[in-house]
């Protein structure tokens, strides 16, 4: 089981999910992110930096939560992928969509 934690900063969504995010943890993960967009707060940060492991089941909840939050007016960015992580996005050219960030303090920044 998948633990993620969901905080709050200057309107901003953070969501941190942390272990494996494959198929069982997935369902979570999306239920989460519609969660947070359909409280009202439609820019989220999904903070990988403590994801071990990402499958096709995984990158299917990150872009459920970008096309959610997109259609509610905002956005969601990815920061602080782990070495694995990175792996997957770039081979499956999901970076060119999710556009990793160094960190979840420049995730926002222009």
């Amino acid at each position: 089981m998948i633990e993620i934690d969901v905080s709050t900063e200057r309107g901003i969504a953070i969501v941190v999910p942390r272990g494996r995010l494959n198929m069982v943890a997935a369902k979570q993960l999306r239920e989460t992110l519609a969660g947070v967009v359909g409280a009202g707060t439609n820019r989220v940060v999904v903070d990988l930096g403590e994801t071990t492991f990402l499958d096709s089941s995984g990158l299917g909840a990150l872009v459920s939560g970008l096309k959610a939050a997109r259609q509610a007016g905002g956005d969601l960015r990815v920061a602080r992928p782990t070495p694995e992580v990175l792996a997957v996005f770039q081979l499956t050219n999901i970076d060119k969509v999710l556009r990793p960030r160094p960190d979840v303090a420049s995730a926002f920044d222009v």
